[in-house]
């Protein structure tokens, strides 16, 4: 999930908003200050429930990021990197660059979100209790009221055996536990959040025909956790079919390499048009990784300026090209590709002298003849032990995610 809009930062986590968490806040601010408000609290002026609307819309995204939050710090406390928080439609997400190296702190980190919601709605209604005996002002009671229970429901439904919820991570970790597999009991809880999300969609459905239009919300909801249990199985399933292999075992090379200060057009009449190629990396005279270009970076240079551009004008800088050792862990390299490499890793030799290449093609030829190794050369279990490794561990993204 992309951020659109920057907070900055809490405690260290990047925060951001996805344009689409507009949506819920006109929903919200809508439905409080011309229905809801105005019927429970007669007796204000269009304006004053509007304000009322935008305080509780605002303070419910604010509980949200609390909940992420949570996420966020307990996985932090268990070693995984937190890449950031981005609130959006259907609630948030925090984005954790690695998985748990145990069903304890796996349940930890999933159950932290709920409970921090539960205490957010009871300090909400202890507010509300105090704004209703003590301040007499029934509609800022209320708003704080309406808060409460929200985030209380949320907590529920969010400990809902059923991935991506937070309850699917609680059933992944017990059947981790129980079974010493994280592979099967991953899937099992991915399996479980794709029917409950066709369940939703079906009620969704049911409501609509029978004139409940709060349905489609329903269904919207459904269809949002069949697709991300989905892609959590499969990815589950890739991390499983990957487990164990190093980027020896897959890289290629030795790469074609450029020059720097080699133009577009040079590159593209000396390599481009001749070879197969879609990755360049670049090496100076003394042999130094310098960069990477990449096919589609030189298809954005406009033709007319192709003569007069060097490839260090578009390379992705060393800085932000993944950079792996040749008995790194594939896993563990995989977290790391993103960004304006396109999807692709350079392989250096102790000295930083480039050896060779990752890239997408190389990661799906090995996924595609997976099935074609006469045994299992990793072993089992495939979870369990992961908490002693002998390598760091391999590292998967773990989205703290789910209608909140």
């Amino acid at each position: 999930m992309r951020s659109s809009i920057s907070l900055g930062s809490i405690f260290g986590v990047r925060v951001g908003l996805n344009v689409s968490v507009l949506v819920i806040v006109a929903i919200l601010v809508l439905g409080l200050a011309y229905g809801r408000f105005p019927r429970v609290f007669p007796g204000h002026s269009p304006g004053v429930y509007l304000v009322a609307g935008l305080v509780c819309a605002v303070l419910f995204l604010l509980s949200l990021l609390a909940h992420e939050l949570a996420h966020a710090m307990m996985a932090r406390r268990n070693g995984i990197e937190v890449s950031g928080i981005t609130l959006w439609l259907l609630g948030g997400v925090a984005e954790l660059r690695g998985e748990p190296r145990s069903p304890g702190a796996d349940l930890k980190i999933a159950v932290v979100g709920p409970v921090a919601s539960i205490v957010c709605g009871v300090v909400f209604g202890a507010i509300a209790w105090l704004f209703s005996a003590v301040a007499g002002t029934p509609l800022i009671a209320g708003i704080f009221a309406y808060l409460a229970a929200v985030n209380v429901l949320l907590a529920v439904f969010n400990l809902i055996p059923a991935a991506p919820l937070d309850g699917g991570r609680v059933l992944r970790a017990a059947l981790w536990a129980r079974w010493r597999d994280r592979t099967r009991a991953a899937l099992t809880a991915a399996r479980a959040g794709r029917l409950f999300g066709y369940v939703l969609i079906a009620l969704g459905f049911v409501e609509v025909v029978t004139g409940g239009l709060q349905g489609l919300w329903l269904a919207l909801i459904g269809w949002f956790l069949v697709n991300a249990a989905s892609a959590e199985e499969q990815h589950t399933q890739l991390g499983s079919t990957l487990y164990g292999l190093r980027v020896r075992d897959v890289m290629s090379g030795p790469p074609v390499t450029a020059h720097p200060d080699e133009t577009v057009t040079q590159l593209i009449d000396r390599v481009v048009l001749r070879r197969r190629l879609s990755t360049y990396p670049l090496v100076d005279e003394r042999g130094v990784f310098s960069g990477l270009v990449t096919l589609n970076r030189i298809r954005e240079v406009d033709p007319a300026d192709r003569a007069v551009t060097t490839l260090r004008d578009i390379a992705c800088p060393p800085a932000d090209v993944p950079q792996a050792r040749p008995d790194e862990l594939l896993l563990e390299l995989l977290e790391r590709m993103y960004g304006c490499a396109d999807g692709r890793a350079v392989v250096l030799a102790p000295d930083m002298r480039l050896i060779g290449l990752l890239t997408p093609s190389d990661i799906s030829r090995v996924v595609a003849t997976a099935g074609l190794r006469a045994t299992d050369p990793y072993g089992r279990p495939r979870g369990a032990d992961l908490t002693v490794p002998q390598q760091p561990p391999p590292r998967h993204h773990h989205h703290g995610i789910g209608p909140k």
